[in-house]
This record gives structure tokens, sequence and C-alpha cells, in this order.
């Protein structure tokens, strides 16, 4: 019997050599059409609309010259990279989802993320008019009362592998895990208007900003008569304002109370923006060149949501936030992932990572 086996798997060696190894065929579901509307805004992380509005942007740089080899449309490209964005950044699950190797899911989504931030210039931009400046100011001091304020800005880490090498450790942040530093300036209506997403995660935040165009805008009086809110680990200009870090007076402490609560959008668009795309806040194992237009991917689809009147996605029933955010805060998430694997709603474990990041 065993010499028998052994010359079947010579014969199936032999075929591999002559005639290759045989193709897999695959089967894709036609998702945009077979889901209801719900399901797919739960999958996906944004609405049909949507996703066809974004399909118009960027079809061409998506388009294949041929049909050949069953080349992937540019609709299941698009589908596939949100998918991954919405999963927490697993390609194999992504691969099994939409019917396709993850060889192919990891081309797709370096080319789709790639093709989404060339759309940064489109849809994250500072207000260039007097008119849109003042508009942005007056959404502010609609808040607290705080006025002159054109954006809110912070910095926020995004969770990367070790990307090796001799400088691998400037990647290390004050958490000690590995990841970008990426800074970003919203409105009052939590678009972005600014991000920059090109440090390692050990760089200071005030680095960041002394390094950037935005400053440099700012310094050379781009933006008169307007001033940007930041927290105490930037320092104090004539046009960015910190917290006072020991207020007396009771107009001190108004100061503060009007500080805090005008800066504080910056960090809620970071939590939405965390909770529509889960990749974010789970963290990237891709290329860091990759995980660079991920981020900017995000950034501009967080702003197209934001401008189509996109509602936040649903969140799963089986989700208890107070217990994710205790377990988050004792540095037990990973165990709290290793459950939530087996009930299908892991893609939305780390949702609340942004107010730890």
């Amino acid at each position: 019997m065993d010499v028998f086996d052994a010359y079947e798997d010579d014969l199936e060696v032999i075929e591999i050599v002559e005639m290759g190894i045989p193709r897999q065929m695959y089967t894709r579901a036609d998702h945009f059409y077979g889901l209801p509307e719900l399901q797919f805004f739960q999958r996906f992380r944004l609405t049909k609309p949507t996703v066809l509005h974004l399909l118009t942007l960027i079809e061409e740089r998506l388009e294949f010259p041929t049909d050949r080899n069953q080349a992937v449309s540019p609709i299941n490209q698009l589908l596939t990279t949100l998918r991954f964005f919405a999963s927490g950044g697993h390609l194999s699950t992504v691969a099994d989802y939409m019917g396709m190797h993850i060889s192919t899911v990891s081309r797709i989504i370096r080319r789709v993320s790639d093709a989404i931030a060339r759309l940064y210039q489109r849809f994250i931009k500072m207000p260039q008019t007097l008119m849109e400046q003042r508009l942005i100011q007056n959404g502010f001091f609609d808040i607290a009362r705080f006025p002159r304020v054109i954006g809110a800005i912070d910095c926020t880490h995004i969770k990367i592998e070790s990307p090796g090498g001799e400088n691998a450790e400037v990647f290390r942040n004050r958490k000690d895990y590995f990841s970008i530093n990426v800074q970003a300036m919203c409105n009052a209506n939590m678009e972005f208007t600014n991000v920059v997403a090109r440090w390692p995660g050990s760089t200071h935040d005030m680095t960041i900003f002394n390094n950037s165009i935005l400053r440099a805008n700012f310094e050379n009086g781009d933006y008169p008569n307007c001033i940007i809110l930041g927290d105490g680990g930037y320092g104090v200009r004539h046009y960015f304002f910190t917290p006072l870090l020991n207020p007396h007076t009771q107009e001190e402490q108004l100061y503060n109370e009007a500080h805090i609560r005008t800066r504080n959008v910056i960090e809620r668009t970071f939590g939405v923006c965390k909770r529509r795309f889960p990749v974010l806040a789970c963290g990237c194992r891709l290329k860091k060149q990759t995980v660079l237009s991920i981020v900017i991917a995000c950034a501009v689809l967080h702003n197209i949501a934001r401008q189509m009147g996109e509602d936040e996605p649903p969140l799963p029933a089986d989700i208890n936030q107070h217990e994710l955010q205790r377990l988050i805060e004792d540095g037990q998430i990973s165990e709290l992932v290793r459950r939530k694997l087996s009930t299908n709603g892991w893609n939305v474990v780390l949702l609340l990572l942004a107010s730890s990041y």
C-alpha cells in the first residue's frame, strides 16, 4: 500500500513539474448589491451612496487595461480595502470574505490606499478665504465662546510592527510599542484640516509641529487674527494657545475651561475616525510606507463621510464599553481580543483605543 501511495505522489509531482501548479479559482460574492444597507454599512463602514461617490474619484487609477486572469473590478478593489480598514488589519480574514488570495488583497490595499491618499489636497485643506476662516471661527466660538480659533491640534499614535533595521527603536514610543506619531488639526465640525503622518513614535509632538508646513504658514502670517489650540505638550506662541498650568483666579479657570472644551473636538475627531476604521486603533502589520498611505486614506475617508452626512457605524451589542475601557486601562486588551475572536465581535474590540493612544 505504501508503494502505491509513493507512486501516486510521484505522479502528482511529475504532473506539477510538467503542467505547473493548478490555478485556484475563487468565488467572489457581489457584496455591493447582495447586502442590505445596514449590513453593508456595518461591514464596510460607509454607505453605498458614499462608496459610489468615492469610486468615481479613484476609478481611473484602479481600472485594469483588460479583464484577463479574472482582474478585480474597481468596486471590488475598493470594498476589499474598506473591509480591511474595518476588520482590524487581518489580511486572511479579508481574503476569505472577499474571495481572493492573501497576496492579491495585500496588493489591492496598497494600490487603493495610495489612490485615496492622493485625494488629500481635495478633502483635507486649511481655509483659504476670509469667509471660510470666519465660518470655522464661528463654529469653535459656539462650543465655549473661545474667539478666533481656527483649529484644534494634537497627535495620536498608530501602532505598527517593528520596521527593523538599525533605526527601528526610534519608532518605539513612550508606551513601549512601535508606532507612527500622527499630527492632525481639525475644525469644529470634526473634519481634518491638516494631517502629518510620517514621524516615528518617539518623536515629540512639538518637534512634529516645529517641522511642519502648518507652523511655517502661521509664522509667515498666512492666517492673521487666527489661533490654534493645543495641549500642554506644545509651546505657547502668539497664534498658539495652551492651558494654564496653575490657574488661580476665576478668569484663569474660565480660560482653562473654555480652552479644554474647545480643544476637545480633536480628541473626539480621533475617536470617531478610529471607531469608523478600527485598523487605526488595532494597529497595522504592513510595510511602513503602506501604513502611512492607510493613515492618510482613512483621514480622507473620514472627511468624505462627514461631508456626506454619514452616521457613525453601529457597534455590536456584545461589546460592553465599560468593560472594554477597564481592560484597556489595565493593559489587558490582548485577552479581550482573544475572547472576542470567537464571537465575531472582534472587529470593534479596539474601537475605544483612541482614548489610550
